[in-house]
């Protein structure tokens, strides 16, 4: 009797984790270049009473036996890199956004290399172009005081219109990285990734080559968070917690008629 409350208590521990991952997801729904997750479960182990292929006769086999399971557990949450929807934003910015695989690189201030699919870039008192906390994009960039005009083409190619002249100057290139496994990133928040041994090693490339996306100016990616199935998976999850409490109700009941149990 005792055995289904602990199995029943591990499911309502696991539909936490599902509700608790949900529930990031519908907060990020409006973050730019965020990446939903996914909770994944496992069943426990089985506690085995008769193995199947045990013998029930001379001549016959138990066809299936009896083995009761202990209950799940949370196995990994997955990050999701299915792209976003775009939004066009203005081509005054450094809005950009890269449609198909690929991370922009972002310096962090102990030199660390950190990476992000939200391309809200900006310029700094000295002309860098950095992201909404001031971290450089590399390869760094900086505009020329005075220049006009910024476009950024497909292929990341960076240029202004300086004072006085008629053709654009070249002024940096953004590169894109990607990973063997993607959902092998840490994610460090702020809309950054951090490499890890799962993730692979970070592979940097030039964008529309080699399986690399192409970099759209005056676009940004929205989140892939579909509030559908988010909501969907809220109520599948409420529901399933709900049913685990109900059985621990039912064990605490029957284990209540035992104790009232007389000679």
């Amino acid at each position: 009797m005792l055995r289904s409350l602990h199995t029943a208590a591990t499911g309502m521990i696991a539909q936490q984790t599902q509700i608790d991952v949900t529930s990031n997801n519908i907060a990020n729904v409006n973050t730019v270049g965020f990446k939903k997750s996914r909770a994944e479960f496992s069943d426990l182990m089985y506690q085995v009473m008769k193995y199947a292929g045990t013998s029930t006769s001379a001549t016959t086999l138990s066809p299936s036996g009896i083995e009761v399971g202990l209950g799940v557990r949370p196995s990994a949450v997955t990050k999701i890199f299915s792209p976003g929807s775009y939004k066009s934003t203005s081509t005054d910015n450094f809005d950009v956004a890269i449609q198909g695989n690929g991370f922009f690189q972002i310096q962090l201030p102990d030199g660390t290399t950190a990476y992000t699919r939200n391309g809200q870039f900006t310029r700094d008192s000295e002309g860098n172009i950095v992201n909404a906390d001031g971290y450089f994009l590399m390869p760094q960039m900086t505009v020329p005081e005075g220049a006009t005009n910024v476009s950024v083409a497909q292929d990341g190619t960076v240029s202004v219109m300086l004072a006085g002249e008629t053709e654009e100057t070249q002024i940096g290139q953004i590169e894109l990285v990607n990973f063997i496994n993607p959902a092998g990133l840490h994610a460090l928040g702020d809309n950054l990734f951090l490499e890890t041994g799962s993730s692979g090693a970070p592979v940097t490339g030039i964008a529309g080559q080699n399986g690399f996306g192409t970099i759209r100016h005056g676009f940004v990616e929205s989140s892939n968070v579909q509030l559908v199935e988010e909501m969907t998976d809220l109520i599948t999850g409420q529901r399933a917690y709900e049913a685990g409490s109900k059985a621990i109700t039912t064990s605490d009941e029957m284990l209540s008629i035992v104790n009232q149990l007389k000679r």
